[in-house]
């Protein structure tokens, strides 16, 4: 791992931009010495590791205790796209605003990079241990499908906070039965992006005896504050 750039915010919390063979990440710890628990955060479908409402959410999380890193993965973010992960955007896209059916189109354009993020995410994740300063345990928080995956795969995840996403891979969607650490699921019930029947279903597939579901009124982007704060609690309980 390669440092890049480091600064200390105003809040104490101290950013690092680092890479990672051709992985770029960012890295948030807090300003205590102690050793921190660790939360993974991913940002969904391919947004960039700088998308506002996630570093918003990092900094948040490391200002109470917590190291906080994030990755581009391979097809997110700045990171090269292949001509035919393009091609599915662009029919997704169209066939969205056409109101024609996208699973098809979503399975072809997720599938691939969930398979393609999550041993990147991996390769971070053993990087990022082996720090001064961050121990385990190990939380998860963000793109759902991509956390199915690494909760599945990844002993080391001992909790997870997802998006609640209606448009899931089926392999996911299989996955999900073989989830048993805690989860916090959150639900925009006005989510005209992620069908809100498919989310409901996928809460309920989940393997996991400790499952908990927050659902608000609005839109994709209208996770309330409060939701951040009661998500710090969920980790508290788990990684502290």
């Amino acid at each position: 791992m390669h440092i890049t750039s480091e600064q200390r915010l105003d809040d104490g919390v101290l950013e690092r931009e680092f890479t990672l063979g051709e992985i770029p990440g960012t890295l948030w710890t807090p300003e205590s010495a102690a050793p921190a628990p660790l939360i993974l955060m991913a940002h969904n479908n391919g947004l960039p590791k700088k998308e506002p409402r996630l570093v918003a959410r990092a900094r948040h999380s490391a200002a109470q205790g917590y190291a906080v890193a994030t990755i581009d993965a391979a097809g997110c973010g700045e990171r090269p796209r292949s001509a035919s992960d393009e091609r599915a955007r662009a029919d997704l896209r169209r066939a969205m605003r056409a109101g024609e059916p996208v699973d098809d189109i979503f399975e072809s354009l997720v599938g691939p990079l969930v398979a393609q993020a999550a041993p990147e995410w991996r390769t971070t994740l053993d990087a990022l241990l082996q720090l001064p300063g961050i121990g385990g345990p190990v939380g998860y928080s963000g793109w759902t499908a991509l956390g199915i995956r690494l909760a599945v795969t990844e002993p080391r995840i001992a909790a997870a906070g997802l998006f609640a996403g209606g448009y899931v891979p089926r392999a996911q969607r299989e996955e999900a039965r073989q989830v048993t650490v805690p989860l916090l699921l959150l639900l925009q019930w006005d989510d005209e992006g992620n069908p809100r029947q498919r989310a409901l279903d996928l809460f309920d597939a989940f393997g996991t005896e400790e499952k908990t579901l927050h659902a608000n009124t609005g839109g994709h982007t209208g996770t309330p504050w409060f939701e951040m704060e009661d998500g710090g609690r969920f980790f508290d309980r788990h990684l502290k």
